[in-house]
């Protein structure tokens, strides 16, 4: 059972998303806040698995409630919920240590998968979103992470299609079955891409490689995946 904290200041959305997760037999809202404030004592006590937060809160908003779990010392993953007008904040909650972003009009399955996702240790890329962010927003998280010179150490074949992999949104679990390798070996890769990028999750990777060009239509992405789609595709 994977026990979720859902926080936001609107009354009727938690209750929302509680009623719909009720539908999911291997979730269960184990704690829900309607501020930032209320978030960290509750997230703190009930030590949830995942964090299903709202940016545009009064008072302590999503990223400062972020910051401040972080320097508490609690790191629970984190899926921001969000609207179409929040690229930066977007960005500011990536900044923070969020570990995923979904719309809040996702589906109960997408909402699942994502909570799933991220209570194995993975984040989550929503392509989409991840594509208006590094298009909209110019400078990308920051200019220490994300600046204009090529990526120092350069990609193998097979990394830089875990890569397109890794943007179209795909878990680990997923990347080896596409792949025909072991989830182990999928790990590795991940593991190298992300040294090499010099990044510290998946979603700065897919930013970042963007930024830089390593995922054109030249690579076949320009339709979400390589040439031809993805094996295996949802």
């Amino acid at each position: 059972m994977i026990r979720v904290c859902v926080v936001d200041d609107q009354t009727l959305v938690r209750q929302g998303i509680r009623s719909l997760l009720d539908l999911a037999p291997e979730v269960d809202v184990a704690a829900e806040a309607g501020d930032g404030d209320e978030a960290l004592d509750v997230i703190g006590r009930e030590l949830p698995d995942v964090v299903l937060l709202d940016l545009r809160m009064p008072g302590r908003d999503g990223i400062a409630t972020l910051t401040e779990l972080r320097e508490r010392g609690i790191d629970v993953p984190t899926l921001v919920l969000t609207t179409f007008d929040d690229d930066e904040l977007v960005l500011g909650a990536l900044r923070a240590g969020a570990r995923g972003y979904l719309l809040k009009d996702v589906t109960l399955e997408a909402l699942v998968s994502a909570i799933r996702t991220l209570a194995e240790g993975d984040t989550l890329v929503e392509p989409t979103m991840t594509y208006r962010l590094a298009r909209s927003v110019p400078d990308l998280p920051s200019a220490e992470e994300f600046d204009e010179h090529p990526a120092p150490h350069p990609l193998t074949g097979r990394e830089r299609e875990i890569l397109r992999l890794l943007a179209a949104g795909y878990a680990n679990r997923e990347i080896a079955s596409a792949l025909h390798l072991t989830e182990g070996t999928v790990k590795n890769h991940v593991s190298s891409l992300l040294m090499k990028l010099e990044v510290r999750d998946r979603t700065r990777a897919v930013l970042r490689a963007l930024h830089q060009g390593l995922l054109s239509e030249a690579d076949g992405t320009a339709s979400g995946g390589p040439a031809g789609g993805f094996p295996g595709e949802r």
